[in-house]
């Protein structure tokens, strides 16, 4: 007999299958509703936000997780409270590594937290503000629209939430008309009081701090909808000792993290202002179920004993009775709400569009571009992809982090010294020397690691990691600069680390294979460069001075191209022309078949200015940068040497060209 039960319930159809195919039948429309906003929701995050530029994080996200397999990583997070969600969201948090399935993360988060929302709503018998359900995922689609990353506090609180919903759905009810009794008196509120504990020391090893969110509704569930103020009483100074009882006395934690962690209070997000971006926000989440709880329970209290209410409600029951006898017919405004309350189609229709509304709107004016822009350009440097840096950063070229990734780029496809100034520009975009911060260190140590500054960048990348912690990108940096060092032990270290990560195994197996069939990394190409070009003996006062630094990688290396053409460039943003002419001399040391187009126009701006000849062996500038330069005098003569005058004209045909910059000391002005 029980074979043959255990054989019909495993042909039976999942109890999520049944859950879906119930809410189907009662609300069908809902349910079509419901699928349509998070398709659309999902769409918005993978396509418009794109969650692999919040992995790549820009500099700006401090506080995004790593992840490594294995038991040693796994093993910290038990030594404290809140671990254990902490570990999940940053296991989750790594998907974010490609924008569909960080998109698919984030959506499954919106979606558990609408769907116990609206759990909620229903236990409290308050089926018509089971709208506000959506009101948390609307809210979470503002934080990811401005690239703010809360997502460990954030799962916090869904968990939280879940057992809130584990709570009221396994709690004895207390008997009343809509609520017959199932469990009454002593036996009842033991069993509640036993699952409330339960459930505390279970959810407070979880998520530490973020456990005042499920007890503060529990609080107010039995306060105000069960009316049992004595278990309330209980449960409030449970509240307050499951905290320390278990941070301070059994963890080990000091008292403000014992009663914060976790929490959008704490001072591990407080006290960075890049961690404080749309923390109101999360605020609000964490804030809309109590608070909502709270006065519906005091209504439905004070409500009922009103007076006024109950003329009120007499009163509304005659003018209904009154609408069903014939008689005068009803107004517009009343035939109006009649049809939408008498229609499920319309009302169902008229709520798709205000949600749609509502949502469309935060998501149009939430929406960060310019953190967008900043974050691809980084991402893309990052990865080497050369073309879409040039391209994203024409929709926001002017900080100094953008400029200095547009220079790199330009370097790398060739076109440094012909449309460098087709870009904004300014000298302390070139390397970044005068941002003496760890956010600025993030977007330097590539530019040094291509120059040959690999002690500069390998002290930049161990400050990034104080703050960043044990990113794959610096991981993998500080594996590279080891390895061009010949530090072959620390390059290891850094090697196994990247071999536990989820999506950059692949590179650092590679490289471990590598050392073993050839120790000293022979034959690869790329590391035999960056030897080539490396300063040995690199110190802090090169770092902070640009001419300095990049004149002894030339001594160092005359085939340094890229130092050659940042050290000419440097000359040509500072105006020092008589230097700049100097070092045409090393064209040949580093084989230029011709003078590139930007060189040309300050080699004729020196020699039109000084009268004094440049020594250009075989290669001369072309007439057809002669007649340029010709033709931007006469113009601005035309205008009487008046540069405000000239302006319009002169940047609408040369506003790429040397010669504008030279003259106006910025660039980029040509459309």
């Amino acid at each position: 007999m029980m074979q043959g039960s255990l054989g019909k319930s495993s042909n039976r159809t999942p109890i999520w299958a049944l859950v879906a195919k119930c809410a189907c039948r009662r609300d069908p429309l809902g349910t079509i509703r419901t699928f349509i906003f998070f398709a659309l929701f999902y769409l918005y995050i993978w396509l418009v936000v794109e969650p692999r530029f919040l992995y790549a994080g820009g500099g700006v996200i401090t506080n995004f997780p790593v992840f490594f397999k294995g038991w040693e990583f796994f093993r910290h997070f038990l030594s404290y409270p809140g671990g254990l969600v902490e570990y999940l969201s940053a296991f989750l948090s790594q998907f974010f590594y490609y924008s569909w399935t960080g998109a698919l993360v984030v959506t499954l988060q919106a979606w558990l937290l609408c769907l116990c929302t609206g759990y909620f709503f229903k236990a409290i018998n308050t089926p018509r503000l089971r709208w506000v359900r959506f009101v948390p995922p609307i809210l979470l689609l503002a934080v990811y629209a401005q690239y703010a990353y809360h997502f460990v506090t954030i799962a916090a609180l869904l968990v939280a939430l879940i057992c809130v919903s584990l709570y009221i759905k396994l709690s004895s009810k207390t008997e009343s008309p809509t609520s017959p009794s199932l469990a009454k008196g002593p036996a009842g509120k033991l069993f509640d009081l036993a699952l409330f504990l339960v459930l505390s020391v279970i959810l407070y090893a979880l998520v530490a701090g973020a456990y005042f969110f499920f007890a503060a509704l529990s609080v107010i569930y039995e306060l105000l909808f069960k009316r049992r103020w004595q278990m309330a009483l209980l449960y409030l100074l449970l509240a307050g000792a499951v905290p320390y009882v278990q941070g301070v006395l059994f963890f080990g934690a000091s008292i403000i993290d014992a009663y914060t962690d976790s929490l959008p209070l704490s001072w591990k997000i407080l006290s960075w202002a890049t961690r404080r971006e749309m923390v109101e926000i999360v605020y609000a989440l964490y804030l809309l179920l109590p608070l909502t709880a709270f006065g519906l329970g005091l209504l439905r209290i004070f409500g009922q004993k009103s007076p006024l209410l109950k003329k009120h409600n007499k009163g509304r029951a005659s003018r209904d009775l009154k609408k069903r006898l014939p008689g005068k017919p009803p107004n517009l405004v009343a035939a109006i709400l009649s049809t939408y309350t008498a229609s499920p189609i319309l009302r169902c229709l008229i709520e798709s569009v205000a949600l749609f509304a509502i949502a469309g709107a935060v998501a149009f004016f939430f929406h960060n571009d310019e953190q967008k822009t900043l974050s691809a350009i980084h991402h893309y440097a990052c990865r080497r992809m050369w073309p879409q840096v040039l391209h994203t950063a024409r929709r926001n070229p002017n900080s100094n982090f953008v400029v200095n990734a547009v220079n790199r780029a330009l370097y790398h496809t060739g076109r440094l010294a012909y449309d460098m100034f087709s870009y904004p520009q300014h000298p302390d975009a070139l390397l970044l020397t005068a941002e003496d911060r760890v956010l600025a260190y993030w977007h330097k140590f590539d530019t040094q690691i291509d120059l040959g500054l690999m002690n500069m960048a390998e002290k930049n990348l161990v400050e990034c990691m104080e703050v960043y912690g044990e990113h794959p990108t610096i991981l993998k940096r500080l594996a590279l600069i080891n390895m061009v060092k010949a530090n072959y032990g620390s390059a290891k270290v850094y090697l196994a680390a990247l071999s536990k990560t989820l999506f950059h195994t692949g590179w650092a197996k590679n490289y471990q294979a590598r050392l073993q069939s050839d120790p000293n990394l022979s034959n690869d190409a790329y590391i035999q460069h960056l030897r080539s070009v490396c300063l040995k003996n690199d110190h802090g006062s090169l770092f902070y001075a640009k001419q300095n630094a990049l004149s002894t990688l030339l001594q160092n290396n005359s085939k340094n191209r890229m130092a050659f053409e940042y050290l000419m460039a440097w000359f040509m943003l500072t105006k020092q022309l008589d230097k700049f002419t100097e070092n045409i001399k090393r064209f040949d040391d580093l084989g230029y078949s011709e003078i590139p187009r930007l060189y040309e126009e300050a080699i004729l701006i020196y020699v039109y200015g000084t009268k004094k000849p440049v020594y250009l062996g075989d290669r001369q500038p072309t007439p057809e940068a002669r007649r340029q330069i010709e033709d931007f005098s006469q113009t601005f003569n035309r205008y009487r040497r008046n540069k405000p005058a000239a302006f319009s004209e002169l940047a609408d045909v040369y506003g790429d060209s040397y010669f504008f910059y030279h003259l106006y000391g910025f660039s980029g002005v040509k459309q």
